[in-house]
């Protein structure tokens, strides 16, 4: 009864809000289009109902209504599901299906555990660690923490006797955040680390606007992307604790159960030359002209075809196409806000309200709202698209602003902002959609996280780049 109380709630002032007058400047329909957007939002935190159910829901009213973008109604509803990152997750999960069913997820989460696995926060800086190390050679985040870190780390809780159902905090939970926020901080840390990187620098580029190079834009991040990468695992630790800490007996019973283990098996040694190629693809992929997704694609086929994972398993992977109707909904619906004109009637008011401040607050106000503002998007590239060069136009328009150095700030939020919400980026749903945090938690967490990746860009990061700026 009281999903159905606060699904009520919810409707109700969703229709309050599409009874009011638009504001000046905006179209009715764009208005009750915002509205519903609103309450797709508020249902995502409260979860009256599964969040997939909520967000398809949310499309499917607005083809009705026919509140959302012109032309074609139905093929606009379904255009997010053709998303390549959309499908990109998906295959993920199965990739994880892949590393439990051949036991290599298991073997190499052993070995991390049992050299490792004494100290959970020892854990979280291994699993940072080896974010950093695959983020300067894979421009994809849902292919770098969810295709090659979500199978192996998804099989360290349970030799915790750690579920989503049975006591997730003691380090599922824990875990599964270190791994979503170490992404984020190297997606920002790296030119090459993130897809929407390569993207919003054409984007300057074409609007002949100066852009760091590779080498430029990791030096003017270091100092930013040291401390988060470092306090990541540390903050987490202390805000959202793990119930185990210190356990002298678990890498040691790790240690016995690689040894009844054996020998690495036929479907192990061929999953890891698939990963390999996988990981290969996706780090040389640009180069050769092979999209991201499409690499997943031909591995996920081989994965079949060597009897790795069936096409009934597949088929049955709930928790994958669970992910996929709530995603590729939340870019249709995210989607929607630009195309019926709402953002430009939000950049337009941004730009009247701010001219009477000085070059130094409108920059930082800028910044933060350009990164607050992700909260609508369900994709960095997506908002890097309809915002980025608005922003950095405005800011040029300001006399006295420091245009460099507001387009580095910009440039630097795409890939901490990943971390806001369960669909901010790639690898947003895959770990939401492993279940170990709830649905209010990860929302309680992307807000503090949020804050905390901005306050440092803005206090460490403003005074380092006028330095060499």
């Amino acid at each position: 009864m009281k999903k159905f109380v606060i699904f009520g709630v919810i409707v109700i002032i969703g229709l309050i809000m599409s009874f009011l007058p638009a504001p000046v400047g905006l179209s009715q329909d764009s208005w009750i289009y915002f509205s519903l957007f609103v309450c797709v939002f508020i249902g995502l935190i409260l979860e009256p109902f599964p969040s997939a159910y909520i967000v398809l829901l949310g499309v499917v009213i607005a083809c009705i209504l026919k509140i959302g973008p012109s032309g074609n109604v139905i093929a606009w509803g379904l255009s997010g599901f053709s998303n390549t990152t959309v499908w990109l997750i998906v295959i993920a999960f199965n990739f994880a299906l892949g590393y439990e069913k051949t036991g290599l997820g298991k073997r190499i989460a052993l070995i991390l555990v049992s050299k490792m696995g004494k100290s959970t926060l020892g854990l979280g800086y291994a699993i940072a660690l080896a974010d950093l190390i695959l983020a300067p050679f894979m421009p994809s985040n849902t292919a770098r923490s969810g295709g090659t870190i979500f199978p192996i780390v998804r099989n360290i809780p349970v030799l915790y006797d750690s579920s989503p159902d049975k006591d997730p905090r003691k380090i599922g939970s824990y875990i599964s955040w270190v791994a979503l926020a170490s992404t984020c901080v190297t997606s920002s840390m790296f030119y090459t680390a993130l897809a929407t990187n390569v993207l919003a620098k054409s984007l300057v580029l074409d609007a002949g606007i100066p852009v760091p190079s590779w080498t430029e834009w990791f030096f003017y991040f270091l100092p930013v992307g040291i401390i988060l990468i470092l306090s990541v695992p540390l903050i987490t630790y202390f805000v959202y604790p793990p119930t185990i800490k210190i356990s002298e007996t678990i890498p040691v019973w790790a240690g016995n159960e690689l040894k009844k283990m054996g020998k690495i098996s036929r479907n192990e040694i061929i999953m890891t030359l698939l990963a390999s190629m996988a990981l290969l693809l996706w780090i040389f992929g640009s180069f050769l002209g092979i999209h991201a997704t499409l690499t997943a694609l031909a591995v996920l086929c081989l994965m079949v075809l060597f009897n790795i994972i069936s096409w009934n398993d597949i088929l049955t992977n709930k928790a994958a196409w669970n992910v996929f109707i709530w995603f590729g909904a939340m870019v249709t619906l995210a989607g929607g806000l630009n195309n019926v004109g709402f953002l430009d009637w939000f950049a337009i008011k941004i730009t009247s309200a701010i001219s009477i401040f000085s070059p130094a607050l409108i920059l930082v106000f800028l910044l933060l709202v350009f990164y607050f503002i992700h909260y609508l998007f369900a994709s960095s590239t997506a908002h890097a698209t309809a915002l980025l060069i608005l922003f950095l136009v405005t800011g040029r328009n300001i006399e006295g602003m420091d245009f460099t150095l507001l387009t580095y700030l910009l440039l630097y939020s795409l890939g901490l902002m990943g971390i806001l919400t369960p669909y901010a980026t790639g690898a947003s749903p895959i770990w939401y959609g492993l279940g170990y945090i709830p649905s209010k938690t990860f929302w309680r967490l992307g807000a503090l996280f949020g804050i905390i990746f901005i306050g440092v860009l803005i206090l460490v990061g403003i005074p380092w780049l006028k330095l060499w700026l």
